[in-house]
């Protein structure tokens, strides 16, 4: 079976090499050298001030909202995976859905001033895909209002924008090392910030509350391990070549498919993707599950991403209105990508969509 992504695995004896360090410094978790050494990798390669790797791309989200001591309303989306909703419930805060775009598939920026309300505290907006965001108008509207901005960048590794990676903004970002993502540790993720006090805050949270005898604050278990870290140093020697494989995936779609389906825009000034993505909307959501099936006749699994839109999930105690994200995430689709696809699977997908224009 063809599933929407698959895990890139680097060189066996590489990884191999770094455990054998990790047995004979007899040490494999508290942050360790491997951890270390991540860390510094990371911060080089995002120009990122302050970069803490942490045990998943979900604790991260609750981590900030933790450190950023944030209460009542949290403006977001309801175009994102589950975990960014999840997050903000499971901090006590409330979920204040505001519809998307349908350009970028991103938080319209031009509904967050009418949500906003005297128990908003936060604006957590997702980068659809890797997509930015609109920065500037958010980054004026929360100064406007004294909002604190979290941006889950989940799927924005190596993305650039003006130069700056895409993680490097909002008062604090983060990012998952899932073993679905460009970038991976098998699991893990990172937070970032530049700011001194809440970096503070970060770094003691993510163990506990305390190093040693010195107790700061609340904290969790958001560690990761030296096995963890030891994959992603090895794997970040790849990226590059990872990003460049999916280029050619996502480029031998849009050449065939773009002029039938609406799809993602990465022609955005300023903008270097990171090609982690390639969806297509379809007419229907009729049209959608026939071609999936068409697809797993063939023994290929798409993914149906995002779905539902988080304002329907059926746990929350009150439900947002959304039309423009409930349309779309009923009709949009995830086609596969990843490092080393046949070119065979490609056009099969090409073929069987082109039936849908």
């Amino acid at each position: 079976m063809i599933n929407v992504t698959r895990t890139f695995f680097p060189p066996l004896e590489e990884y191999i090499l770094l455990l054998k360090k990790i047995w004979e410094n007899e040490w494999i978790t508290n942050n360790g050298q491997m951890v270390v050494d991540l860390e510094k990798v990371l911060r080089e390669y995002t120009g990122a001030d302050k970069l803490f790797f942490a045990s998943n791309g979900t604790i991260v989200l609750q981590m900030a909202i933790k450190a950023l001591k944030l209460s009542g309303e949290i403006i977001t989306t309801p175009f994102s995976y589950v975990a960014t909703v999840n997050s903000i419930l499971w901090e006590g805060c409330k979920p204040k859905f505001v519809d998307i775009k349908t350009d970028n598939f991103c938080i319209n920026e031009n509904l967050i001033e009418a949500a906003i309300t005297k128990k908003t505290t936060a604006i957590l907006a997702t980068h659809v895909f890797g997509i930015p965001c609109n920065i500037n108008a958010i980054e004026s509207i929360a100064t406007k209002h004294n909002l604190k901005v979290i941006y889950d960048a989940a799927h924005s590794f190596g993305c650039l924008l003006n130069g700056k990676s895409l993680l490097n903004y909002g008062d604090v970002s983060t990012c998952s090392f899932h073993a679905t993502k460009v970038f991976h540790t098998a699991e893990g993720g990172c937070i970032i910030t530049n700011n001194d006090n809440i970096a503070k805050e970060i770094r003691y949270m993510r163990q506990f509350g305390h190093v040693y005898d010195d107790y700061y604050n609340v904290g969790i278990n958001g560690k990761n391990s030296e096995l963890h870290a030891a994959l992603g140093l090895v794997n970040i020697n790849y990226v590059s070549s990872i990003i460049s494989n999916r280029k050619f995936i996502f480029e031998r779609y849009h050449q065939s498919l773009a002029i039938y389906f609406k799809t993602i825009n990465i022609e955005i000034p300023g903008f270097l993707y990171n090609y982690a993505y390639y969806p297509i909307l379809f007419k229907t959501e009729d049209q959608l599950i026939d071609f999936e099936n068409k697809l797993l006749e063939n023994e290929i699994r798409g993914r149906r991403y995002f779905y539902p839109s988080l304002n329907l999930l059926p746990f929350l105690s009150e439900k947002q209105s959304c039309p423009v994200s409930e349309d779309i995430s009923s009709r949009i689709y995830c086609l596969p990508v990843f490092y080393g696809m046949e070119f065979e699977t490609i056009d099969k997908i090409i073929e069987i969509a082109k039936m849908y224009k």
